[in-house]
């Protein structure tokens, strides 16, 4: 499969779940009244909030998308021991931010070397979801690879069916999307879901943006599906608050895959932390080689409750 004519959108894709997570860090936690009363309209790549980060420092969202990125390229596929290893390292050099089941899953297999997780009803928060997008762009064109590399990198910090079904429905949406789909064809994916698990309907929008993946899929698809450039989706995503680096990491995914790098805001992309922006830049490239030896992208809608 030639991926050359990706790159613009793959890349946009990456760099945009990395602004989203710095943008919206800063004012993760409180409460949109919060943000208006502290920020007017939030939309300044800062840092700071309650991380104390510094101005174009990203969390776990981002570090934890080029870990797994990393274990891929290191691989040239899949591994899902290799995944877990570089987890592992990754909570080893003690970042800032990391989420309770994401830190829970990782000490599991610390302890016992096991690759998954039982199903668990408290495993339905958006870790899975925010780091799958380099398993997104390395399966450009193999539906069946990303789907089993998808479920088995979920299901080693989060085994729930309403996490696997965002995780895979965002994720095919953003493969859509890098392969030159349109963001209105974008609804046929979301109808596929919301017809599986009624849970994701967002219309009208329930306003809450937290971290239990059926808010912040609702969230971030809202606002994606309701804005037409990537300032103004991210924007009003983080103005939400609560969650707001990861919904602005999702968010920030999916509309850079639509817009790709030219739609996001040059004083977004300088403001990044520039050794973040060259791993970015470099996975990019190694990812979509991988995907370069696969089949040709498929644009069917897959069925749904997958």
């Amino acid at each position: 499969m030639d991926t050359e004519p990706y790159r613009d959108r793959a890349l946009g894709a990456y760099l945009g779940l990395a602004i989203g997570d710095a943008l919206g860090a800063t004012v993760e936690f409180m409460t949109p009244r919060e943000i208006h009363h502290q920020y007017g309209v939030h939309d300044k790549i800062i840092g700071g909030g309650w991380l104390k980060l510094k101005a174009g420092q990203v969390t776990d969202d981002t570090e934890m998308s080029l870990s797994l990125g990393q274990a891929i390229i290191e691989t040239g596929g899949w591994s899902m021991h290799a995944v877990a290893e570089s987890f592992a390292a990754w909570l080893k050099r003690r970042p800032p931010d990391v989420g309770n089941t994401c830190r829970r899953g990782i000490r599991r297999y610390l302890t016992d070397g096991s690759l998954s997780g039982p199903p668990n009803p408290g495993d339905g928060g958006n870790g899975a979801c925010m780091r799958n997008l380099p398993v997104a762009l390395a399966t450009l064109g193999d539906a069946e690879a990303f789907t089993r590399w998808t479920v088995e990198q979920c299901h080693f910090t989060h085994h729930h069916p309403l996490s696997d079904a965002a995780t895979l429905s965002l994720g095919r949406m953003v493969q859509h999307l890098v392969c030159g789909g349109s963001k209105h064809d974008c609804g046929q994916f979301v109808s596929a879901l919301i017809e599986s698990h009624p849970e994701f309907s967002f219309d009208p929008y329930p306003g809450r943006a937290s971290g239990y993946i059926v808010d912040t899929v609702q969230t971030v698809l809202y606002f994606f599906l309701g804005t037409d450039s990537f300032a103004d989706c991210l924007v009003r995503v983080v103005n939400q608050g609560d969650d707001a680096d990861t919904t602005g990491a999702i968010a920030g995914m999916l509309a850079g895959a639509a817009y790709g790098v030219s739609g996001i805001p040059a004083r977004w992309l300088k403001s990044l932390d520039a050794e973040v922006t060259r791993h970015i830049e470099r996975q990019t490239e190694a990812l979509l080689a991988i995907a370069s030896k696969g089949r040709q992208p498929d644009f069917s809608i897959p069925p749904t409750g997958t």
